[in-house]
Order: C-alpha cells, then sequence, then structure tokens
C-alpha cells in the first residue's frame, strides 16, 4: 500500500521561500505520476504542479517561474521549491500519487494522497 508523507510547511512572511517534501513508501510500480496540490481556506483543491516518471513537469499558471517541482527516485522523495511565496499561496498543500498511462492519472484523480503540510504566508 503506498503512503505519502509531507513536511516542510510553515509559516513566511511574503517573498520567501519554503521547499516541501513529501516521503513515498510502499511504492511498487515502475512507473508512476506525482502532483502538488493545494487547498486554500474556503477554497476548492487546485493543482499546483505535476511530473511524470520521465521528469517531465506542468504548472498551474499561478505558479509558473516560482514553484519548482522535482524528485529524488533514490530517495522516493518528491519535492516543491517555492520561491517569492505570495499571501495567496497560503493553503494546506498535499502530495498525490498515482500509475502514469491510468486514466486516475490522467484526471488528476490521483488515489494516493498525504495528509497535508500548513503553509502560511504573512504580509
Amino acid at each position: 500500500q503506498v503512503h505519502l508523507v509531507e513536511s516542510g510547511g510553515g509559516s513566511v512572511q511574503a517573498g520567501g521561500s519554503l521547499r516541501l517534501s513529501c516521503a513515498v513508501f510502499g511504492y511498487t510500480y515502475s512507473s508512476y505520476c506525482m502532483g502538488w496540490f493545494r487547498q486554500p481556506p474556503g477554497k476548492e483543491r487546485e493543482v499546483v504542479a505535476t511530473i511524470d516518471s520521465d521528469s517531465s513537469s506542468s504548472y498551474a499558471d499561478s505558479v509558473k517561474g516560482r514553484f519548482t517541482i522535482s524528485q529524488d527516485n533514490a530517495k522516493n522523495t518528491l519535492y516543491l521549491q517555492m520561491k517569492s511565496l505570495k499571501r495567496e499561496d497560503a493553503a494546506m498543500y498535499y502530495c498525490a500519487a498515482d500509475i502514469c498511462g491510468s486514466w486516475y492519472a490522467a484526471q488528476l484523480k490521483y488515489r494516493w494522497w498525504g495528509q497535508g503540510t500548513q503553509v502560511t504566508v504573512s504580509s
């Protein structure tokens, strides 16, 4: 069974940086896709960035040029480097995973999710 554990959230001033990590346990598939999502208070969850098994990535327009998604397969860890943080970036951040090529991955309806890590941005 796949188990995802996020870390690295916290409180930062606008303009600052944070790096989120997502440790993956129990993954048995050789080809998988992963993503970072966030849910601001009172709003819908939204995709932030995704990365495929070949490390090709995509970003929401709101974070392009500021956030970088990456993965270290040797450490089974996914990262999200966030720079130039804005107040509107404040949210609960979740990592998620599914099998590349599956309907779930294509629809960004990943089946495996972490518990989330909170990011707070103050002015």
